[in-house]
């Protein structure tokens, strides 16, 4: 049977989940949709953290959900210089019909800060002529503002009602050493290939924070499906480094929540050389479900929701 995976939500390590959320609406028009307390003998054995307990406040931008994710006892806080070729780098790409307005409304709020400077940059046709601007949430997870060019939006996204110019996330993109070690561990989950480019130049340095930057990018999903994807930063460009392993309670520990159709079939395929398991296979999720944690080949946390 083949997997056909649903990015369902993105989960996000928080050091305070309300001060987050609150940023999240200031600033990009996210709207909170529920809180939640965590805890309990299968939400340790499924974080891999014993007597872990925490609070999730889940906030939305359109179609797509965030959950934001305070552990009771922190872990460590987010690095102060995770660089776009660091393989912990994972950033969420926040979809907006106007880069400037979304931009000057960023600006009214506090505690980020830039990865992109001096400001968005539109990057050229061989990179798909996007306009895009980088940066921190107040915890330090990478952000995006992305603007596609007239006539050049993806058709899940034009019909869009929302009045604003965030309109919801497009796609999470995660630094990788290897494209093809990759894209052969994600079509085990049942992603395909559905697009490629080299991106390269002034504006992707300017783009990244990265001086010399030269980036392979890869999506995956499936064909037709709605948003949002994944997308696979390979630096050629400085070179890829290496990052530490990171716990559930990290700040920098960001999680891809995967809705897939037969559970057991699929830890079964990965199982036991293909991935890190994380949670011992698969283990109540604590809220009706069943679910796994593992990472991918380098590092970037997954987990797969039955």
């Amino acid at each position: 049977m083949t997997a056909r995976p649903r990015i369902a939500r993105f989960s996000l390590t928080a050091a305070d989940a309300d001060r987050l959320a609150g940023f999240y609406h200031e600033a990009l028009s996210f709207e909170r949709v529920a809180a939640e307390e965590r805890g309990g003998a299968d939400f340790a054995r499924l974080t891999g953290l014993p007597e872990a307990r925490g609070r999730a406040i889940v906030v939305r931008l359109g179609g797509q959900t965030v959950e934001l994710l305070a552990f009771a006892t922190p872990g460590k806080p987010y690095p102060a210089d995770v660089p776009g070729n660091d393989l912990a780098f994972q950033h969420l790409a926040i979809l907006v019909s106007d880069i400037e307005a979304a931009y000057a409304r960023l600006r009214q709020s506090s505690e980020w800060t830039p990865i992109t400077h001096p400001e968005p940059q539109r990057l050229p046709a061989s990179s798909g002529a996007v306009a895009a601007f980088k940066f921190r949430d107040p915890d330090g997870h990478p952000l995006e503002l992305l603007e596609f060019p007239s006539g050049a939006v993806p058709a899940a996204w034009q019909y869009s009602d929302r009045a604003g110019p965030c309109l919801g996330i497009d796609h999470s993109a995660i630094s990788v050493a290897d494209t093809a070690r990759s894209v052969a561990f994600y079509e085990r989950l049942g992603f395909a290939v559905t697009a490629r480019s080299l991106n390269r130049g002034i504006e992707q340095e300017r783009l990244d924070g990265v001086s010399g930057a030269v980036v392979e990018v890869t999506a995956l999903g499936r064909p037709g499906a709605p948003p949002p994807h994944l997308e696979l930063l390979c630096y050629r460009t400085p070179a890829p480094r290496r990052a530490a392993a990171l716990r559930a309670n990290d700040v920098a520990a960001t999680r891809l929540v995967l809705e897939v159709d037969d559970l057991p079939t699929l830890v079964r395929r990965l199982e036991p050389a293909v991935a890190d398991f994380i949670s011992p296979g698969i283990v109540p999720d604590g809220r009706g479900r069943r679910a796994a944690l593992l990472r991918d080949p380098d590092g970037h946390a997954l987990c797969l929701l039955e």
